[in-house]
């Protein structure tokens, strides 16, 4: 728990519902997170092998006072011929978003991969055009890396996508700090 309030836990099956919503409801999803119908089943699925939590991926829920704001996740992706860093991301429902949550769970998704894995790198990229987003990762202690064009396909285009990455040593010695 934080200063906000805001804390992360695991996936509950109580949850399941919620997360179908937000990752196959247009409305729920948002603008830069909708992309499409999918397996509706996927996640529960998911959730009955793994518990949302693997040894290559994960997801958590974001909870203020225990009402359900959304969820954090990350999976395994090589950054090297013999290196991996987590990739990141966030969807917030509709009602929680522009209010700092969003940016207080991605800081405390951080200190729990680097406190937890080996891992040396989580990166998030978003959107260009998603500028909330890019002010959220700044706020939550990411350095914006540069520009990947044409990256994400979305709504009949390809986007550009702006990165951004946090490393180990700009925590330097505090895990705290970010």
């Amino acid at each position: 728990m934080t200063e906000t309030g805001v804390a992360l836990r695991p996936v509950s099956e109580e949850d399941l519902p919620m997360l179908e919503g937000l990752t196959n409801d247009p409305q729920a999803a948002g603008a830069f997170e909708w992309h499409g119908w999918h397996d509706p089943h996927f996640l529960r699925r998911r959730w009955a092998e793994t518990g949302m939590l693997a040894a290559d991926n994960g997801m958590l829920m974001i909870a203020l006072d225990g009402q359900r704001l959304g969820f954090v996740s990350w999976h395994k992706t090589r950054s090297g011929s013999t290196s991996f860093c987590w990739n990141a991301g966030l969807v917030l429902i509709p009602e929680a978003r522009g209010h700092g949550y969003g940016t207080e769970a991605q800081r405390l998704l951080v200190r729990y991969l680097f406190a937890h894995t080996q891992m040396n790198r989580v990166e998030a990229s978003t959107e260009a055009g998603n500028v909330a987003e890019q002010r959220s990762l700044a706020k939550a202690g990411f350095t914006k890396e540069g520009v990947l064009r044409g990256y994400g396909f979305r709504d009949g285009a390809w986007r550009d996508h702006i990165l951004y990455a946090v490393v180990r040593s700009d925590l330097g010695p505090d895990p705290e700090r970010l």
